[in-house]
C-alpha cells in the first residue's frame, strides 16, 4: 500500500541543526538581604552559615540597638515592623526580672526571688499576647509576632525608669525622692505607651483605634506599677 499524501510528519529539528552538547546557563544569583554591591552583585559571596559567630552576634546586637533607638526616638513608624525579632523583648524582660528579684522580704528563709522573677515573665509575655490577640480580633493588619516584638521593645523606657529608680534608692529616702521616682515611672509609662501607639496605631481600623490602644495603656500601666511598687527595699 502506498503511503497517503496527507500523512502528517513532525520534525522537531531540521537536518543539521541539532546540537547534542549541553546548554550553557549563565546568570547572576543574589541572596536578598545580604551584603553586596548596590546592584545586587556579590550576594552569593555572603553566607551567614559560614561567617564567624562573633560577626553574627555583632550583627544581631546592632539590629537590637537600632530598634532600641527607634523606640526612644520613634520617627519612622515601620522601623520595628520590617524585620521583627524577640531578642530585645527577651533581654528587657530578663533584665527587669533580675532587678526586681532583689526585692527584700520579711522572711529571709523564703525570700529566694523566684516569685518576683516569674511574675515579670508572666505579666510581660502573657500581657503582650493578650494585647496582640485583641489587635488581631479588631482586624489589625499586623502579624502576631510583629505585635509582640513592638510591645516588648517599647518596654525600654520603663526599664530605664527602673534603673533610675534603683539609683535614687541608693540615697536616704524622703518624700522628695518618692516624688522623683513617681515622675520617672510616669515618664517611662507615657513614653512606652506613646511609642507603641506610633508603631501599632496605624495597623488598626480608624473606627476601632481606641479599642486597640486601651489594652496597651493597661499593659504598660501594670508594668509601671510593678516598677514603682517593687523598687522600694
Amino acid at each position: 500500500m502506498e503511503p497517503s499524501s496527507s500523512e502528517a510528519k513532525l520534525d522537531l529539528y531540521s537536518e543539521g541543526s541539532f546540537d547534542d552538547t549541553e546548554p550553557v546557563l549563565a546568570g547572576n544569583i543574589s541572596v536578598p538581604g545580604t551584603v553586596g554591591q548596590a546592584d545586587g552583585a556579590g550576594g552569593v559571596e555572603f553566607n551567614t552559615l559560614d561567617e564567624p559567630i562573633s560577626q553574627t552576634i555583632k550583627r544581631d546586637l546592632s539590629a537590637v540597638g537600632t530598634k532600641f533607638l527607634a523606640v526612644l526616638y520613634p520617627k519612622e513608624k515601620k522601623s520595628l515592623l520590617k524585620e521583627w525579632d524577640l531578642w530585645g523583648p527577651l533581654i528587657l524582660c530578663t533584665f527587669m526580672a533580675t532587678i526586681l528579684q532583689g526585692h527584700d522580704s520579711s522572711d529571709a528563709h523564703t525570700a529566694d526571688g523566684g516569685p518576683e522573677f516569674a511574675e515579670v515573665f508572666v505579666i510581660v509575655w502573657v500581657g503582650a499576647m493578650i494585647v496582640t490577640l485583641n489587635t488581631k480580633l479588631l482586624g489589625g493588619s499586623i502579624s502576631f509576632f510583629q505585635s509582640v516584638c513592638v510591645l516588648g521593645y517599647c518596654l525600654l523606657p520603663l526599664v530605664l525608669s527602673l534603673i533610675f529608680c534603683r539609683i535614687v534608692l541608693l540615697a536616704n529616702q524622703n518624700t522628695a525622692l518618692v516624688i522623683v521616682r513617681c515622675i520617672l515611672v510616669l515618664a517611662g509609662f507615657a513614653w512606652s505607651t506613646f511609642a507603641s501607639m506610633q508603631f501599632l496605631g496605624d495597623c488598626n481600623p480608624p473606627s476601632r483605634k481606641a479599642l486597640a490602644v486601651y489594652p496597651m495603656f493597661l499593659f504598660y500601666l501594670v508594668v509601671g506599677w510593678m516598677v514603682i511598687s517593687h523598687s522600694a527595699d
